[in-house]
C-alpha cells in the first residue's frame, strides 16, 4: 500500500511578551496580537509571556488567559531581574521558527504583524521595527536622539540602528546565534546588528501608553545607555588614555611657564591659592570621570564571568 503523503509543517511564530505591573495591558495586548494572527491563516503561534515578579494581578489575568487559550505560555520569575535579563531569557525559551517581541504596553503595534512577517516571508532573517516618530515629551526624544549619536560617534566596529528599540522578528537561525554567544547582560540592539545579517526595516509611529505606568525610570536608562556603550565601543577608554597624556603635557608646559615667569617676575608675581583650588578641582574631576568609565568596563566584565542564570523560574504554565 503506498504511503500517503505527509503533510507540510506549519510554521510556529513565538511573540514574546516581557511584563511587569501590567494587568490593565495584557489582555489587551493578547487580543490584538490573535486579532493579527488571524490575518495569517498560513501559521501557528504562540503567545509566551514571561513576568518579572508582578506585584499587581498581572499573573492572575495570564492565568485566566492560559486557561482559555493553550496558545498562551506563561513563565513567571522568582523575583524581578530586571529589563535586559529576563525578556532575554524568554527568547531564548522560544520555540517558534522565528520569534516577534512585543511589549506589554501595546508601544510596539501588534498590528504590524503580518508586516513583519511578509518580510521573512522574502527571505529576511532580521526583521526590525525602526520608530519614524514617537508622542514621547520633547526633552525624552531630544535626549534620544543625543544618545544614538554618542553610540554611532563612539562604535567603531558596529553600525547601531537608530531608533531601534528591540521590537522586530528574528528567525530561528538568528535565535540560535543569540545562544551561541553566552551573553549574561546583551545589549540586544548591539548584538542584531554585531551579527551582520540582512535586515528589512519597518517604520512606525510609536503610540502613546495608554495604561499603566512606564517602567523606565532614570537608572534603568542610564543602564541600559552604558550597556549599549561599553559593549560595543572601547573608545572611551582610548579617550581616557589620550586625555591623561594630554593634560600631563598641559601641566607639564604650565608649571615650566610659571617657572620662567616667577625668574623673571621674582618680587612682582604671587600665585595665590585660587589657580591652586581650580587645578585640584580639575584634575580630581578629571580623575573621577575616568576611573567611572573605567568602572563601567570592569563592571560589564564582572557580570559576564559570574555566570549566573539569567533568571529563576517560579512557574510554567501551558508548556508541554
Amino acid at each position: 500500500m503506498p504511503s500517503l503523503p505527509k503533510k507540510p509543517r506549519i510554521p510556529l511564530l513565538t511573540i514574546l511578551t516581557a511584563c511587569y505591573n501590567e494587568e490593565g495591558n495584557v489582555r489587551e495586548v493578547y487580543q490584538q496580537v490573535r486579532a493579527a494572527m488571524q490575518t495569517l491563516p498560513g501559521y501557528d503561534y504562540e503567545h509566551l509571556f514571561i513576568d518579572n515578579a508582578s506585584t499587581d494581578k498581572t499573573v492572575d489575568v495570564l492565568r485566566e488567559l492560559a486557561a482559555a487559550d493553550k496558545r498562551v505560555k506563561v513563565i513567571v520569575n522568582t523575583r524581578n531581574f530586571g529589563q535586559v535579563r529576563s525578556p532575554y531569557h524568554a527568547f531564548l525559551e522560544a520555540r517558534g521558527d522565528a520569534v516577534m517581541s512585543c511589549v506589554a504596553d501595546l508601544q510596539d503595534p501588534p498590528e504590524l504583524i503580518p508586516e513583519f512577517v511578509k518580510k521573512w516571508e522574502e527571505g529576511f532573517k532580521v526583521v526590525i521595527g525602526v520608530k519614524r516618530g514617537t508622542r514621547e515629551s520633547w526633552l525624552m526624544a531630544r535626549t534620544r536622539r543625543f544618545y544614538y549619536w554618542l553610540v554611532a560617534k563612539l562604535s567603531t566596529d558596529v553600525e547601531l540602528v537608530h531608533n531601534f528599540t528591540g521590537f522586530g522578528l528574528y528567525d530561528r537561525e538568528v535565535v540560535e546565534q543569540f545562544r551561541s554567544t553566552d551573553e549574561q547582560y546583551p545589549y540586544f540592539r548591539g548584538l542584531v546588528s554585531d551579527f551582520g545579517y540582512a535586515r528589512a526595516e519597518i517604520g512606525y509611529v510609536q503610540p502613546p501608553r495608554t495604561r499603566g505606568k512606564t517602567k523606565n525610570d532614570f537608572f534603568s536608562l542610564y543602564d541600559m545607555a552604558m550597556l549599549g556603550i561599553t559593549n560595543h565601543s572601547k573608545v572611551p577608554l582610548r579617550i581616557a588614555a589620550m586625555a591623561g597624556f594630554l593634560i600631563s603635557l598641559l601641566s607639564l608646559l604650565v608649571a615650566f611657564g610659571y617657572l620662567v615667569a616667577k625668574l623673571v617676575f621674582w618680587n612682582q608675581l604671587q600665585l595665590g591659592t585660587a589657580p591652586l583650588l581650580i587645578g585640584i578641582y580639575f584634575f580630581g574631576a578629571v580623575q573621577l570621570f575616568f576611573i567611572g568609565v573605567l568602572g563601567e568596563y570592569i563592571g560589564a566584565i564582572h557580570t559576564q564571568v559570574h555566570k549566573r542564570p539569567l533568571v529563576v523560574e517560579k512557574e510554567r504554565i501551558n508548556f508541554d
